[in-house]
């Protein structure tokens, strides 16, 4: 183990820094509260600045991005706006994985992990189709969604979001001419009957694209709307419309406490409790997305200008990863990666 260079805590009101120089990062993402890139050597970051390499070799492709399972086991590496991942069990090759050539550079990979009833990790992606989302038996490499007569509706998967009690798939991807919008799948219903995977199981009554989701609770979805793209009804309504946030319930599909934020809604909103959020446009923030208003925000982080899936047209973005257990975002760039903590 050595030390990576890292500077003492910064703190705001609500918001804590920590900050560690890299070298050669590829790709970034959480395992229980270290970061980790898997593309190089297995390399894990810690918070106090100490680094460990798990393996020996970096993985000769231009892997840029990473997910791991929830119990730390398995990862995959792949190319955000390519067709290449691959999946690993810690740290060594299982397989090699793909996704559809078609507009494959200009959206995220589609694919997540998500753990069965009985155990069973999964991952979730669309090898066959665009629009087709399967589930594959990590270990084994069995699809468990296979069925003769899908018929998937014309919907580019996206930024693939699991419950945290593994119940529900939420897609934030995109359909022509295009516009952003998600759709949400029950896992179990979709195991025993495949074809349930082929449309939403709701969509939200909206008068707007929704451009950036997250899961709340099991049950509620904050969701947001970005402000220059064209509304899907001009008339006046109660229904969220564009620049606005709101919160889904996916079980009676409602959407409630619409309101208009004084800040411009991104590609990465994700809540961290039933009050507030992170909202990364531009600059990290933490918004109280009950009333609309910014709580703190770091100014001299630079994390992105992404309101989208569709990201072939930004430079530079940053690399971001955040914990689902412990709510903490990682931003990379230049360098050094930014621990942001409420």
């Amino acid at each position: 183990m050595r030390e990576a260079k890292s500077y003492l805590p910064y703190y705001t009101d609500t918001m804590q820094r920590q900050t560690i120089k890299t070298n050669n990062l590829s790709t970034l993402t959480w395992s229980n509260d270290y970061l980790i890139d898997w593309a190089n050597s297995g390399r894990q970051y810690f918070a106090d600045g100490q680094v460990k390499e798990l393996g020996r070799y970096y993985f000769a492709f231009s892997f840029d991005s990473a997910i791991t399972s929830e119990d730390g086991i398995y990862s995959v590496i792949y190319k955000k706006l390519g067709t290449k991942g691959l999946l690993l069990k810690n740290g060594q090759i299982l397989r090699e994985i793909n996704r559809s050539y078609y507009h494959a550079e200009v959206y995220e990979y589609p694919i997540a992990f998500a753990k069965l009833k009985d155990g069973r990790n999964i991952l979730i992606h669309c090898p066959e189709e665009y629009c087709r989302l399967d589930f594959e038996e990590v270990e084994t490499g069995n699809f468990l969604t296979n069925h003769i007569v899908r018929k998937p509706s014309d919907f580019f998967h996206s930024r693939l979001e699991v419950s945290l009690d593994n119940k529900t798939l939420l897609s934030k991807g995109w359909a022509w001419h295009p516009y952003d919008f998600i759709e949400v799948f029950d896992i179990e219903e979709c195991i025993h009957n495949p074809l349930a995977l082929d449309k939403s199981k709701h969509n939200p009554d909206v008068d707007a694209e929704i451009c950036s989701a997250s899961f709340i609770t099991n049950d509620l979805v904050l969701i947001g709307s970005p402000n220059d793209t064209e509304p899907f009804n001009h008339d006046p309504s109660d229904k969220l419309k564009n620049g606005q946030i709101g919160i889904w319930n996916i079980k009676t599909n409602e959407v409630t406490e619409i309101i208009q934020p004084n800040f411009t809604t991104g590609g990465h909103l994700t809540a961290i409790d039933e009050t507030f959020a992170w909202d990364l446009y531009e600059n990290p923030k933490i918004i109280n997305f009950k009333t609309g208003e910014i709580v703190d925000e770091l100014k001299d982080i630079q994390s992105g200008n992404q309101v989208s899936s569709i990201i072939h047209h930004l430079d530079n973005l940053p690399r971001i990863a955040f914990n689902r257990k412990t709510k903490q975002v990682a931003i990379s760039k230049d360098n050094k990666i930014e621990i942001l903590t409420k």
